[in-house]
């Protein structure tokens, strides 16, 4: 018989004052909640320390700890993955190697009732499952929650889920850019399955990796797919459809593959792990097959396609 799940989960934050009292409501009311809930205040210059100080005595769980930031403030924290270095000194400060579970959760999102119980029941259903989360929802147009697309075996970096074998086996949270695709990658590698669960959705309060402007954003994340070893062919081919989906329209498209090629340009850094770059080659080749497959047995129109480009 298993033993009993033990789950710690850490949120860096910085800067969240506008809507940390309602993330912290959201852990308080989960049905399970965590057995550890470190909240890592990342040197905020609003009230976001002094709110949680005031909420942490009415919330058993939760422990609040601050983490000094000698490095200033880069203009780009996403690209300098100050939240993953954030999210790593948090962790030194805990045995999280006492827990059964691991999970990272950004200081604006708002969970469901039922988050954590559900995912457990999915660990508990799946000894292959490594990492998990859910799927959010931002503010769009006209005061509207719009979703997030991402493929199903993408868990978004603002909530993943992690079993502890899964993130002994990825070497946790690397520091640098697209770490949260990095992971999964390493994850799938070594055994173990990555997946979303599209009916756990939860509130992103601040459109991610949007806070210094869309466009800079959707550039991280062409950079992104430059360091996770995606060739340029698939580059170019997801270029169309971020242009085609993503606001704004047409533009977002360009400055993703404009984020590719500066960073091949540059020869900036890469997984220097030649299993890695041969493990996404074949999923991506995988990927093709399956679209081909799908196109060829003329698939029911309620069905979606499998995507080449996520």
């Amino acid at each position: 018989m298993a033993p009993p799940a033990r789950l710690l989960i850490v949120s860096p934050v910085r800067n969240e004052a506008g809507h940390i009292e309602e993330v912290v409501a959201a852990m308080a009311g989960q049905t399970r909640p965590p057995d550890v809930w470190l909240v890592a205040d990342d040197s905020s210059e609003d009230r976001t320390a002094e709110i949680l100080r005031r909420l942490e005595p009415a919330v058993p769980f939760m422990r609040v700890v601050e983490i000094p930031d000698s490095r200033g403030t880069p203009s780009d924290r996403l690209a300098e993955a100050l939240e993953a270095k954030a999210f790593n000194r948090a962790l030194e400060q805990v045995d999280w190697g006492r827990y059964t579970h691991l999970g990272k959760l950004d200081g604006d999102i708002a969970l469901p009732r039922d988050y954590f119980a559900r995912l457990l029941s999915s660990f508990e259903a799946d000894p292959r499952l490594g990492i998990t989360g859910g799927s959010i929802v931002e503010p769009g147009r006209g005061g509207r929650w719009v979703r997030v697309g991402a493929p199903e075996h993408h868990v978004h970096g603002a909530m993943k889920l992690y079993s502890l074998e899964c993130f002994r086996a990825v070497g946790g949270v690397q520091e640098r850019l697209g770490w949260d695709t990095i992971d999964e990658t390493y994850a799938r590698m070594r055994g173990y399955s990555t997946r979303r669960r599209t009916d756990l959705v939860a509130r992103h309060h601040r459109p991610g990796g949007s806070a210094d402007g869309k466009l800079r954003g959707r550039a991280r994340h062409g950079s992104c797919a430059y360091i996770a070893r995606y060739g340029f062919p698939w580059a170019l081919a997801r270029s169309f459809k971020v242009a085609a989906t993503c606001d704004p329209r047409g533009l977002s498209g360009v400055a993703f593959l404009w984020g590719y090629v500066r960073s091949a340009v540059r020869r900036g850094p890469r997984i220097d792990d030649p299993e890695f770059e041969l493990f996404v080659r074949r999923e991506l080749r995988g990927r093709v097959r399956a679209a081909f497959r799908w196109t060829r047995a003329g698939a029911a129109s309620s069905q979606r396609p499998p995507s080449l480009t996520s």
